[in-house]
């Protein structure tokens, strides 16, 4: 009964927020839902035009720009919630206001209108609440948000705001980090020989962050229940970011040093 509690103040936080900023939206008929249809999405094209939140109007501008601190010092204004020193715009450069594909990390302009939808990890519907508690727990290590807290609407409130127009259900080309699929098998030594001359820089030589980078093992990086612990999803990511703002890894560079990165031990999500 808590679980099914939490999620329906958190669908009503998102319900909240989306007649808010969002409006002449075009969603999926009930009936499509009750079908369990997944046919049709939007095929109109979709403008990529992310607002900036000093756009965002005055009745909701301080819960958008709350929502910002949190993309970029997570550990500073959600510290009671956060358990490593990673910050969400280590994943989602820019506060998750770029295109993503090459450079541009792993995009959240529309993320919010794809929610509510099933989770293969939840084994049910969850709605963008649940998704973003599941990421500060698999991926901070952390306490999920209280779904009513003025820290879960700050964060709804920015990813809706950044995604302004947006049609609900619609097909967003630059959401989702495609796995890198090869059939090369990784060589975890040479990913130690990437590592070293190219990552560590940045990450430091043990892997355990700078003030520039973040943490690739340990306790304050993502944890076992991480997405990120798929070595085609991590090769991925790589290939697509890394070195930052360079992004010149070649495939086989990336495969290599995700297997390489995933060696090593990391805290355990215990669910």
């Amino acid at each position: 009964m808590r679980k099914r509690a939490i999620l329906v103040m958190g669908m009503s936080i998102l319900t909240i927020v989306s007649a808010l900023i969002i409006e002449d939206v075009n969603v999926r008929s009930a009936e499509a839902q009750s079908r369990g249809s997944q046919a049709k999405t939007y095929s109109a094209p979709v403008k990529y035009d992310p607002p900036s939140r000093e756009e965002a109007p005055p009745n909701i501008r301080e819960a958008v720009i709350t929502g910002y601190n949190i993309m970029n010092h997570t550990r500073h204004y959600a510290g009671e919630y956060d358990g490593n020193v990673m910050n969400c715009s280590n994943c989602h450069f820019k506060e998750g206001s770029y295109r993503g594909g090459k450079n541009g990390g792993i995009s959240l302009v529309g993320v919010n209108t794809q929610y509510p939808k099933y989770s293969k990890e939840a084994g049910g519907v969850i709605d963008l609440a649940s998704r973003i508690n599941a990421c500060f727990e698999r991926n901070m290590n952390g306490k999920p948000l209280p779904p009513d807290s003025k820290l879960m609407v700050g964060l709804i409130a920015y990813f809706q705001w950044i995604s302004k127009g947006l049609p609900a259900y619609g097909k967003i080309p630059w959401l989702g980090l495609k796995e890198l699929r090869s059939a090369y098998r990784p060589n975890v030594d040479s990913g130690f020989t990437v590592f070293k001359t190219i990552c560590a820089t940045c990450h430091g030589g043990d892997g355990m962050g700078t003030k520039i980078a973040p943490p690739l093992w340990g306790n304050e990086s993502f944890s076992d229940g991480s997405q990120m612990t798929n070595i085609g999803t991590l090769a991925a990511f790589v290939h697509n970011n890394m070195p930052y703002r360079v992004a010149n890894l070649t495939k086989k560079q990336a495969i290599d040093v995700a297997a390489f990165i995933l060696s090593h031990p990391r805290a355990h999500y215990p669910k």
